[in-house]
């Protein structure tokens, strides 16, 4: 099944305490449902020493689900993503605001 975000992507966020805010996609898990979305949704964790890294307090990003993220269109806001499939059999993904294509 084609992912209607992938990595790279530049997504905003719909809901939670960081709704508005936009970031970039750098990591996708398909089977929980949830991305990791670079500069959203951080959570500090206490991490224990150990022989190559440093203990302490760590922020980092906790991932965020996908229904919760949408994909900004080149007009800047938020836009679903539908497929169309092109005279030459490949699937490719359209902004369902504009119409316009996402990659390629």
């Amino acid at each position: 099944m084609a992912a209607k975000i992938r990595k790279g992507d530049k997504v905003v966020v719909l809901t939670g305490r960081d709704k508005g805010r936009t970031g970039e996609v750098f990591e996708v898990r398909p089977g929980e449902s949830r991305a990791l979305v670079r500069g959203v949704n951080i959570v500090k964790r206490h991490q224990k020493q150990t022989q190559n890294q440093e203990g302490g307090i760590i922020s980092k990003e906790a991932p965020i689900h996908l229904s919760n993220i949408a994909l900004v269109g080149k007009d800047g806001k938020p836009t679903r993503v539908g497929f169309k499939i092109q005279k030459d059999g490949t699937k490719v993904r359209i902004a369902r605001s504009s119409g316009a294509e996402i990659d390629g």
